[in-house]
């Protein structure tokens, strides 16, 4: 058996149904794999009913509902299949769709999930495709959604662009003219709507000294190239609007900036996904802002909005979506200078803060991302926020580099041992991971971690850093 041979069942089961109800996650990954589910379902005569959990945990089980439709969990399920048992679903009337470590548990529930094939970097936006696909080759017209996904939830973030499975479907969007492929483009977030000297004091991967977190700086970089940085009718021109010629010196400037101060610059450069029929200037344009525009949705408890744009809104829920994302940043950045001002707690092998109940959970692990790039980037990140809704639970959110990664951690690991054995339960990423724990044990947990990733460190031959 392989993954084919999983989707092809998956298809099987799913076209003996004519309801089916869609559990998916909140995240980019989650909204955008719910969205070519519903379509290639919808497509097919079958009804669709979508709810939108931010983690299936007790707390949110009352959620799924306890009807006659077949359930399918998007991007989550894998690992809280005690919970779907204990919901009471059956083998008969559950579609697993993942690509997050498997729990077993007494019931074996039907899945189609690339991890244990191997394909770790796939997302279940991926997965939904490769389903999608199966049921009808048609549904090619799906692989930006699919991309939307991997891209959100950091799939070509190592290799800087996809691999694999995930850029075979990039390439299937390709030959239909969906998307438009540029194979060393600048690894930069922002190319489409940023200003370009904004969008390079942004970078930090690679951190260009003199520019990343210096706006001012990278203008002045900028102008002593001589580029031309404004247009009398457009203003600010954003990177995609920079002629090739000039893009090719800022380039060369920039791995000369980076080589100068001792740094590689294999990270300069990365595959960029566009979507040529989507508006200049707008989130639309590239998969990596759409994802975002998705992940401000979700996060601020209107997944269902992402999902109305993934199926071509671009009037009622896009202006929605815009105002939310324009809250969902304005917050992320008092975020990050309450975790600057306030100060982190550095460890041997993290640094951590708790945020009290300041700010939303579902935003805490953006902010300390980006707050990572101005801190000691050589250690993870932990962010513990309260519960409102549960005062006896935390949520502990992670991240951490791609170096850091290199150097043998993973996230995902430690996290969930670590919240496991004080009778939590986490998941996630090597380079990203969360977990709710007991509040009264937060102490405990953030010193399990932490010698929980000096065991990683040392296994990993790199020693104490």
């Amino acid at each position: 058996m392989g993954l084919s041979d999983d989707v092809r069942a998956a298809v099987r089961e799913l076209s003996s149904h004519p309801e089916v109800t869609i559990i998916s996650h909140i995240d980019a990954d989650g909204i955008s794999g719910e969205a070519v589910l519903a379509q290639a379902l919808m497509r097919e005569g079958i009804r669709v009913t979508s709810v939108f959990v931010r983690q299936l945990e007790p707390l949110t089980m009352g959620q799924v509902p306890k009807d006659d439709s077949f359930k399918i969990f998007c991007d989550l399920g894998a690992g809280q299949q005690n919970l779907l048992e204990e919901h009471g679903l059956s083998t008969e009337e559950v579609l697993i769709i993942d690509h997050h470590v498997s729990q077993d548990s007494g019931t074996a529930y039907q899945q189609v999930n690339c991890l244990p094939y191997g394909h770790t970097k796939l997302s279940a936006a991926g997965v939904a495709y490769l389903v999608a696909r199966e049921l009808d080759s048609a549904n090619t017209d799906l692989a930006p959604l699919a991309v939307v996904g991997n891209v959100g939830d950091m799939m070509a973030r190592e290799d800087c662009g996809l691999v694999g499975l995930a850029r075979d479907i990039a390439y299937e969007g390709a030959a239909r003219g969906l998307i438009e492929i540029r194979a060393r483009d600048l690894n930069c977030y922002g190319i489409s709507t940023r200003p370009l000297h904004v969008c390079l004091s942004y970078n930090d991967d690679p951190f260009i000294p003199g520019i990343s977190n210096n706006a001012p700086g990278a203008q002045k970089f900028l102008q002593r190239l001589g580029i031309p940085l404004r247009d009398p009718i457009k203003g600010w021109l954003v990177w995609e609007e920079i002629p090739d010629e000039d893009r090719k010196r800022i380039t060369s400037a920039l791995a000369q900036q980076l080589l100068a101060h001792g740094e590689g610059i294999s990270r300069l450069f990365a595959e960029s996904y566009l979507f040529p029929d989507e508006p200049e200037r707008t989130p639309l344009r590239n998969a990596q802002e759409f994802a975002t525009l998705l992940n401000s949705c979700g996060r601020w408890s209107r997944p269902g909005v992402g999902g109305s744009i993934c199926r071509g809104d671009r009037g009622i829920a896009y202006r929605q979506a815009e105002h939310m994302l324009t809250n969902h940043r304005a917050i992320i950045r008092e975020l990050l200078h309450y975790i600057l001002d306030t100060g982190v707690t550095e460890l041997s092998h993290l640094q951590y803060i708790h945020v009290g109940n300041r700010y939303p959970d579902t935003i805490v692990g953006i902010g300390a991302g980006m707050a990572l790039s101005k801190l000691n980037m050589d250690k993870p990140i932990l962010i513990m926020v309260e519960q409102p809704e549960d005062p006896d639970l935390t949520k502990v959110s992670m991240r951490t580099t791609e170096r850091v990664v290199g150097r043998g951690i993973d996230l995902q690991q430690a996290i969930t041992e670590a919240s496991s054995t004080l009778g939590g339960a986490g998941g996630g990423h090597r380079i990203a991971a969360g977990a709710f724990i007991p509040r009264e044990s937060e102490q405990e947990f953030v010193r399990h971690v932490n010698e929980l990733l000096a065991g990683q460190y040392a296994n990993a031959g790199a020693g104490r850093r």
